[in-house]
């Protein structure tokens, strides 16, 4: 029986049943949407936040030191300083607090993912911009490999307010974009509705009610099947029955949800760019802290050429602007990129506040957490990619080695030199599921071996 005949047969045996109209479109979808698993006991946290526009890797310099002034550092081997007795730069001062726990990493590069703005898909894929989703991005990977209820949640700010989901930068697989939901007050209603009251706990009832409902007509169209048919009918299956059981899993621990859901309160509904970050910010301290998932993408515009303003920062155009040396009354292009910086950088200290206030095992979750912070366009608003400045804040359990460390990795070219891809192996190891390639490789390495660990960031 070829692919349409079973697709047909199928679509007849559904129509015998209760639920016929429901589970027929469903059928295609639940395994892409149910692979969720909270049996896990791993605690080790990963949150990635993805700033649009570039982050120039003077913004990484802490007092001291300097950027080469002809150029970008060249050096051969691994240079490394301390942070306990500099100052970080104004651009990442919001930071100073965690200053013990930081790495501040630059060096690494992703020319493989080369585009004139952002690298989409392939800044967290390493492979090429300007191909869609061609493999799984970190994201994914690493919420496959230590998942809570859900495996990966990604929530982000978009350039418009009426903009739902961007699907420019996460990846399931290949040709499987995931969608980044851009809208707070939707990412809300999807993982905390079944504590929210009215019609949201109404409408989760309805879910959970459906899946029970659509249950003995699934198991019924499986009966009607044989063979290689049956077999891959099970996977729908197996998906439908997950699916159910998260279900039951998000109502189990609904007095953690109610503990620590954010208030839906006014900053959800208002379209301000920092309103809405500010509440992702807020949804993913939650969604970690009651075990909803283990690994969140948090994005800040990004993906092809979206550059959101910041009127509250008292920088009303977009990002282009800026990128390209235009300033604001009373700003010039960098003090943008500065105050945009440092805001990201505030968000991102009061996560780790958040998560530094809730004990986990002998220390906080805080502990168990690595953060890191990027840019989706690399080292700047038209980026070279020859280096990728990032922020790591958090060991992740011991597992990386990141408290108080500046690291300028051997320049691009150099036989020692270290790419995106050899980071996003370094974290898959640390949370065990150990892997030395990842992504596609940078043909212009080709006398560099890419493969393997950071060994420099891992214990």
């Amino acid at each position: 029986m070829n692919t349409e005949t079973t697709r047909r047969e199928i679509l007849k045996l559904t129509g015998y049943g209760a639920s016929a109209s429901l589970l027929t479109p469903m059928l295609g979808q639940l395994a892409a949407h149910a692979a969720g698993d909270a049996k896990s006991a791993n605690r080790k946290k990963v949150v990635f936040v993805l700033q649009c526009n570039g982050m120039n890797p003077a913004h990484l310099m802490p007092s001291g030191l300097e950027r080469p002034k002809n150029g970008r550092p060249t050096n051969e081997k691994l240079e490394e300083e301390s942070l306990k007795d500099r100052t970080l730069h104004a651009a990442l001062e919001p930071l100073t607090p965690y200053k013990d726990r930081l790495a501040l990493v630059q060096g690494l590069s992703g020319r493989i993912a080369l585009s004139d703005h952002s690298a989409n898909h392939g800044a967290l894929g390493c492979y090429p911009a300007n191909k869609g989703p061609m493999a799984q991005t970190i994201d994914c990977a690493l919420g496959e490999a230590n998942p809570g209820i859900f495996p990966y949640v990604a929530l982000g700010m978009a350039e418009k307010p009426d903009q739902t989901l961007n699907y420019q930068l996460s990846a399931a697989g290949p040709g499987k974009a995931n969608p980044v939901q851009c809208n707070p007050e939707l990412a809300f209603k999807a993982l905390f509705g079944s504590v929210a009251g009215g019609n949201n706990r109404a409408a989760f009832d309805r879910r959970t009610n459906l899946l029970d409902f659509m249950a003995e007509d699934v198991k019924r169209t499986r009966g009607q099947l044989a063979g290689e048919e049956r077999q891959k009918f099970d996977q729908y299956l197996e998906a439908f029955e997950n699916l159910r059981d998260r279900q039951a899993k998000i109502d189990a621990i609904s007095d953690d949800l109610k503990k620590h859901a954010p208030k839906l309160d006014a900053k959800f509904a208002k379209p301000t760019e920092t309103n809405r970050l500010e509440a992702q910010f807020e949804i993913a301290a939650a969604s970690l802290i009651t075990g909803l998932t283990n690994t969140v993408l948090l994005t800040s515009g990004g993906g092809g050429q979206h550059f959101p303003p910041f009127p509250e920062l008292g920088i009303p155009v977009g990002g282009h602007h800026y990128g390209h040396g235009g300033g604001v009354p009373g700003k010039t292009y960098e003090d943008c990129f500065i105050a945009v910086r440092q805001y990201h950088c505030k968000l991102i200290a009061n996560l780790a506040k958040t998560l530094e206030c809730v004990k986990e095992g002998d220390g906080t979750m805080l502990d168990n957490t690595v953060i890191v912070y990027l840019s989706d366009s690399g080292d700047g608003h038209h980026p070279q990619l020859r280096e990728w400045p990032v922020v790591l804040l958090g060991d992740l359990a011991g597992k990386l080695k990141t408290r108080g460390r500046y690291l300028q990795f051997p320049g691009y070219e150099t036989k020692a030199h270290r790419t995106m891809a050899n980071l996003y192996c370094t974290l898959l190891h640390a949370v065990g599921k150990p892997t030395d390639k990842f992504g596609v490789a940078d043909p212009g390495l080709k006398d560099v071996n890419q493969s393997g660990v950071v060994a420099a960031l891992l214990s």
